[in-house]
This record gives structure tokens, C-alpha cells and sequence, in this order.
């Protein structure tokens, strides 16, 4: 059976922690950016955790378990 190979687009947008969770940027932050608040854009800038609805999908998608 040949190795699982590394979808590049996820791998790029997708980090992945010590601790084995999934981390990844926030959309809404690249433009029409006059309309949102100081804060809420102040937020976008922060990593999260990717929803666990999607972890199995990406850990496939990256190669992983």
C-alpha cells in the first residue's frame, strides 16, 4: 500500500500543535475592512482551533493518523 500523501493546500493553511490539535487563521481579514470594528479585526488576527467536526478530515488530508 503506497504512503498517504500530504494535501499541500491544507498543510499550508494548517498547523498543527504539541499537543496534537489542529490551528488555523481566521477568515474576513483581507479586505472591506472600513466596515469592521478595531476589535473585531484586532481578533482576526489570532489563531484557533479548527472545530472537532473537521479534525478527522484534515488529520486525513494531511497524512496523519
Amino acid at each position: 500500500m503506497p504512503k498517504m500523501k500530504t494535501h499541500r493546500g491544507t498543510a499550508k493553511r494548517i498547523r498543527v500543535t504539541g499537543s496534537g490539535k489542529l490551528v488555523r487563521a481566521k477568515g474576513y481579514h483581507s479586505h472591506i475592512l472600513e466596515k469592521k470594528s478595531p476589535k473585531r479585526k484586532r481578533n482576526m488576527r489570532q489563531e484557533t482551533v479548527v472545530a472537532k467536526a473537521d479534525e478527522k478530515v484534515l488529520y486525513r488530508s494531511l497524512g496523519m493518523r
